[in-house]
């Protein structure tokens, strides 16, 4: 979470929506990942994670989802971190699937930007029912990604795997 990414980072001009930016985080973040690409390290992106992994590798994003997207869907909540706000739809066989344990999640939301143009090397795995990008993963068999939108770090309640397992599909990626 934290600030939204830089726009200039995917050659756009800002949108007046756009909160605070900080590009030393950027730059910083963005080197992670091409690191951990160029390294075939494994990484779970969450929120402003998948946006940063998406933008990293050459993608864009929604600037506000409110004000540029039709959609009946708050996708920026105000409530507490652990409550759930929308069914999310996740390609059956993904990495989050099998994370999960399930096709069909209800997420907490807590963002006002989104991926838009997914970049080369990634593909969507999850989406709310208004089409908004809430999973990706990578293309590359060699490289593990898993980057969700929602914060599964907040879900107190899950059942089991739910939530808990996007870290325990992580973890397993760690150990090897």
């Amino acid at each position: 979470g934290g600030e939204d990414v830089d726009p200039a980072r995917y050659g756009e001009k800002r949108h007046e929506k756009v909160r605070s930016v900080n590009a030393a985080r950027d730059a910083t973040e963005s080197a992670l990942i091409e690191q951990a690409k160029a390294r075939g390290k494994p990484v779970l992106a969450i929120c402003r994670g998948i946006q940063m992994l998406n933008v990293a590798l050459g993608g864009t994003l929604v600037q506000d989802i409110p004000s540029q997207c039709n959609t009946s869907i708050a996708h920026d909540e105000e409530g507490a971190r652990d409550s759930r706000s929308h069914e999310i739809d996740i390609e059956p066989g993904s990495l989050i699937a099998k994370a999960v344990g399930a096709e069909h999640v209800v997420v907490n939301s807590f963002h006002h930007q989104s991926v838009k143009r997914v970049a080369d090397g990634l593909r969507v795995t999850a989406r709310s029912p208004d089409g908004i990008i809430e999973g990706l993963e990578s293309t590359d068999e060699d490289w593990w990604v898993m980057a969700v939108q929602w914060h599964p770090e907040e879900m107190t309640d899950s059942p089991e795997p739910w939530d808990r397992g996007l870290f325990k599909a992580f973890a397993r990626q760690l150990e090897t």
